[in-house]
């Protein structure tokens, strides 16, 4: 198989942009055992419109359905995995080994992919899930390099290896956990995780209840679950060394904005159309928690946990509608000013900046400031842009 860019959508401005600034494939969510809030899924209709979407595109399109399956789910699974394969879904992502057995018998030429929530991360492993219909398999978080080379020379070529290279982590083993499930009554293993990893906790002896000693300081908080982001496009020569052929990117519950800033890095990372160094640079100015590389070069020795915060370098200020002798129709969608700097984020090219010098309302009122959302405006441009693209504007920020 050849490269394969994997990117998330949560709805459809964010699968457009997965497709538009180049991705290869997106997975998306459905209405049945996806591990996301049911405000990131796409109902049949939606999921209809999404395949002919990305096949038009000439891409790929998956469902996840990768949660664990209660008794009364699996007749469920039969039924909407039959939908799946008839509108023309690539493959669905499944980790329960229920729900595999129940999409293989109701839909049998429908690809399976294994999710990274069933934790594959050995040749012997990854030979047994194949044996059972498996073509894919989405590795274990925790792999290293070395392991995934391993894993990929005692496996037939067949089975195609897909791994994470960017987005959020879970502090868990392979996103196994029941935290949410104790404390807040939402399960991570059913799409509901309420992160708790991300707060801050302290330590209680119990012979001196109400006395709470930090655990590790940081501003007078501690988070020593929460993870750092995944970041992996300074190694992506190195994982396809070891036999990787899809790169996924994280994000159901990501922006457009983010979705496309990210796609676009990875994609001109992989084709080689910019330096490893730009595409690294272009990642620090969307927002994320500090960068981690995971367990790919082995054990994780660098201090890995962080405050929570998160920081960017950019602000996603509007939609770019149209652009017509050097005017640029905008749809706003954060605050910006005459006097600031705003730039052109298209597929594929360097962004270009230009000054806003003047902002016209429809009605054809100038105005300073463009304070309200979704209003239509148009600005002076030199810069060729296009529908699709996105403004943004540079902007060092810790939230």
């Amino acid at each position: 198989m050849t490269t394969e860019l994997l990117a998330p959508a949560g709805d459809r401005e964010s699968l457009a942009a997965a497709l538009r600034f180049g991705a290869d494939a997106v997975y998306i969510g459905g209405e049945t055992l996806q591990l996301r809030a049911k405000s990131a899924g796409f109902d049949r209709e939606m999921i209809v419109e999404a395949v002919k979407q990305a096949h038009e595109a000439g891409k790929r399109l998956y469902v996840a359905m990768n949660s664990l399956a209660e008794n009364e789910e699996i007749p469920l699974a039969r039924e909407y995995a039959r939908f799946l394969r008839d509108v023309g879904v690539d493959a669905v992502i499944v980790s329960d080994i229920g729900v595999l057995t129940a999409v293989r018998a109701s839909a049998p030429d429908l690809e399976l992919h294994l999710s990274t929530q069933a934790s594959c991360m050995n040749y012997a492993a990854a030979q047994a899930w194949h044996d059972l219909g498996v073509k894919r398999i989405v590795l274990a978080r925790e792999m290293s390099l070395d392991g995934i080379a391993q894993l990929r020379a005692k496996t037939p070529p067949s089975l195609e290896l897909e791994a994470f290279v960017h987005g959020a982590m879970c502090m868990a083993y392979s996103g196994r956990c029941l935290i949410s499930s104790y404390l807040s009554g939402r399960s991570g293993n059913r799409g509901e995780c309420a992160q708790p990893c991300r707060w801050s906790y302290a330590l209680m002896e119990e012979k001196r209840p109400g006395e709470y000693f930090p655990v590790e300081e940081e501003n007078g908080r501690s988070f020593l679950l929460s993870s750092h982001d995944l970041n992996c496009v300074r190694i992506l020569d190195r994982l396809k060394a070891a036999g990787v052929t899809s790169f996924k990117i994280e994000g159901r519950m990501k922006t457009a904005f983010y979705v496309a800033s990210v796609t676009r890095a990875y994609r001109m990372a992989l084709d080689g159309t910019d330096t490893v160094d730009n595409c690294a640079a272009e990642l620090e100015l969307v927002k994320h928690r500090p960068y981690s590389q995971g367990f790919y070069q082995g054990f994780v020795k660098e201090r890995h946990f962080n405050s929570g915060t998160y920081s960017h370098g950019a602000v996603f200020v509007g939609n770019v509608l149209d652009w017509r002798d050097g005017v640029l129709k905008v749809r706003q969608r954060n605050h910006f000013r005459v006097g600031q700097v705003l730039e052109v984020l298209a597929p594929g090219r360097e962004t270009v900046s230009f000054p806003v010098t003047d902002i016209v309302t429809e009605a054809g009122d100038h105005r300073d400031a463009a304070p309200h959302p979704n209003e239509v405006l148009y600005l002076p441009c030199p810069v060729r842009a296009e529908f699709g693209d996105f403004l943004r504007r540079r902007e060092n920020v810790g939230t």
